[in-house]
């Protein structure tokens, strides 16, 4: 792509909140983005492909729902009307963790099963036991589609959230749990610091944070 092109599609790219039209296809975008995810694998995964693909499906279903219900952001990164990406953040103005609602613990009992819930629960408590304060937010979900993914537009959408949380005036910041060291190394270079090493599970993983311009 010359230089030219590609600075015409950049400038076609919008971050925009999500509307109920758009859940489906954002479901099907973190699907894809999460089937191999490490943490999933070892909370859904019991050794059936099939059974497992259809718990992951479940679980991003209702939490996206569950995100959209509670008024959270989710924040889409559009290629003028196409969604190309997506990101989901969750603020303690909800119950999080132990303290999930009983009926999304049910939902997602009936998507999942009693002990792939628990593990979600307790991924979501261990990141709040270490998160600064009671006023950070915690990055659910990231994704890109696959086709549009090695092309720079990850940091897009990390900036895109970034930008958010400054806006937020009541939250301090957003803490993120990731797996992958590429990922590990485009956070930090957006400026997502390392808090803490955290194996959760079976998983290891870095939780890093970001604090937001109007809490320094």
């Amino acid at each position: 792509m010359n230089t030219t092109a590609k600075q015409t599609t950049l400038d076609n790219l919008k971050a925009v909140y999500l509307t109920a039209e758009d859940l489906r296809v954002a479901a099907s975008i973190l699907y894809n983005a999460y089937h191999d995810d490490p943490f999933f694998i070892a909370a859904l995964h019991k050794g059936d492909k099939a059974q497992y693909e259809q718990k992951l499906r479940g679980a991003i279903r209702e939490e996206l729902h569950t995100l959209w219900q509670e008024e959270q952001a989710l924040i889409g990164l559009f290629d003028d009307q196409r969604l190309i990406g997506l990101a989901c953040i969750v603020t303690q103005q909800v119950p999080l963790g132990e303290a999930r609602y009983w009926h999304w613990r049910l939902k997602m009992l009936m998507s999942t099963g009693w002990h792939s819930t628990q593990a979600l629960m307790k991924k979501e408590a261990s990141i709040l036991e270490h998160l600064p304060s009671t006023q950070c937010g915690i990055l659910q979900f990231i994704a890109l589609t696959p086709i549009e993914q090695h092309k720079g537009l990850g940091s897009r959408l990390v900036q895109a959230v970034m930008s958010w949380c400054d806006e937020q005036p009541k939250l301090d910041g957003i803490g993120v749990y990731v797996t992958q060291e590429s990922h590990v190394h485009l956070f930090s270079k957006l400026g997502f610091a390392a808090i803490e090493k955290l194996t959760i599970g079976s998983v290891e993983g870095d939780l890093l944070f970001y604090r937001s311009c109007e809490s320094e």
